[in-house]
């Protein structure tokens, strides 16, 4: 891709309008070759004593060979189930070092707010939670009706959540998930025949969307439904866009197939998967530094919305460049204590354009009731930012107050209050500091929160009572 093919897919993925379909291509080691996949099937054939040279496992279709040589034999094929999510969970339970560095890496596109994966791990959903908080939908014809969900109504208004969907279930120790191709056949059929628990919400967003599809490694057949699928003409009449990135070229049959019929796909074989998500992350964290430093200068909002609380409950203050998804993950938070969006002041959503930037966010600080500045090390090592302006601001009307005002919330993972050096936190020595990792409040800062909006409300209810 050139220059001008990445802008554009910066541009519309800033927008809103491309969605990431995600592949066990993705779920390698540093060498780009030591897969889960493969990993996962060798630990397979080791619990059935099966003798299988791992040079016999094609790439990334490792599971499936492993369950065909295994259906062969005399294995329970429930059991595999069971067997395939135990060695699974075995991999994959050391730890974030386990956490592959794509995934990582598009789990911080805050962009991106909805998400398919095609492999059943949870390794997905754990780069996401470092983000903020996951609504995880899961296509299984036979999932339980008590554990269905689908995308829900209102996900474009619920900040700093993330959903995402297992177009294949998700792994767990029951024929719940798919582990060979006869399995994806029929959550396919599914699907096409509008079966059991079939996610429409989800797939309806995708037909409106571009879909990213980086290292998916579909057959010939699944390519072509999947495309049609997620298209709401035929591919011939499609306005839709699509990317492929694949370690290796299509099959010849499906790029034939594709330049005739589907002239919106784009397949991209130059770059390895991993390879092509890092310059992907490069460029948008680039173009995200450049829109919040213009955002600074111009005093423009990104996300307007029409009126600023004058008497807000709580001021969430936060350095924009660093943390971002940690403010929108304490802005849930409160929420989900029972708080109306008013009562929450929140610069992203609170700012018209045209506003006076640095006017409207000091009114803002003068009219809440608490303050509550997010602490990092990212914002804390910054030379220079408006944040410390509007910690300064809050110090100074704190000095009249005989109440409790300024709770400090450090939201990196390690809760070391002395590490924060920053001239204005110098002042909140003798406070208590809040803990939410990653932006989600531990027990006592939630503790914390309710109590203060208790304290907050008392009054009123008392006047209302008299």
């Amino acid at each position: 891709m050139n220059d001008a093919a990445w802008n554009r897919l910066i541009s519309q993925i800033r927008d809103g309008y491309v969605v990431p379909v995600l592949g066990p291509q993705l779920l390698v080691g540093p060498d780009g070759r030591e897969s889960l996949q493969r990993r996962v099937a060798e630990r397979l054939l080791a619990m059935h004593d099966c003798d299988v040279d791992p040079a016999d496992l094609p790439p990334f279709r490792e599971l499936d060979a492993a369950v065909a040589r295994l259906r062969l034999t005399d294995a329970s094929p429930e059991e595999l189930y069971g067997d395939v999510d135990a060695a699974i969970q075995e991999l994959s339970a050391t730890g974030d070092a386990v956490l592959p560095a794509p995934l990582r890496q598009l789990a911080e596109i805050t962009d991106f707010r909805l998400f398919v994966t095609l492999t059943p791990d949870g390794l997905l959903a754990r780069c996401l939670r470092l983000r903020g908080a996951v609504n995880e939908i899961v296509h299984s014809p036979k999932l339980p009706t008590s554990e269905s969900r689908d995308l829900p109504a209102d996900w474009a208004r619920r900040a700093g959540e993330v959903q995402l969907l297992y177009l294949f279930g998700k792994a767990r120790p029951a024929q719940l998930f798919a582990i060979h191709d006869e399995d994806v056949l029929e959550y396919a059929h599914n699907i096409m025949s509008r079966g059991s628990q079939v996610p429409t919400g989800f797939l309806g967003e995708l037909l409106d969307r571009n879909l990213l599809l980086i290292g998916c490694n579909f057959p010939d057949w699944l390519s072509r439904f999947f495309l049609r699928l997620t298209s709401k003409d035929r591919l011939s009449l499609k306005a839709k866009r699509e990317w492929m990135v694949e370690q290796q070229e299509p099959e010849s049959s499906l790029s034939g197939f594709l330049r005739s019929y589907s002239k919106g796909t784009q397949i991209i074989a130059q770059q390895r998967p991993a390879d092509f998500v890092a310059e992907l992350y490069r460029r948008w964290k680039a173009d995200q530094d450049s829109r919040q430093k213009d955002d600074t200068e111009t005093g423009v909002g990104i996300l307007p919305r029409a009126d600023v609380p004058s008497r807000a409950l709580f001021f969430i203050s936060y350095s924009r460049a660093t943390d971002q998804a940690r403010a929108e993950a304490i802005l849930e938070a409160l929420l989900s204590l029972g708080l109306a969006e008013g009562e929450v002041w929140f610069d992203r959503q609170t700012i018209e354009p045209g506003n006076d930037f640095a006017d409207r966010i000091l009114d803002g600080i003068r009219g809440c009731r608490y303050f509550l500045p997010l602490l990092s090390a990212a914002a804390d090592q910054r030379d220079e930012a408006f944040v410390f302006i509007e910690w300064r601001k809050a110090n100074e009307r704190f000095q009249a107050m005989n109440r409790d005002f300024i709770v400090p919330v450090i939201v990196d993972a390690e809760y070391e209050p002395e590490r924060y050096t920053a001239e204005p936190v110098r002042a909140w020595g003798g406070l208590d500091f809040g803990h939410a990792p990653e932006g989600v409040p531990d027990g006592r800062l939630l503790a914390k929160l309710k109590s203060l909006v208790r304290d907050a409300r008392r009054p009123r209810e008392c006047l209302t009572a008299a």
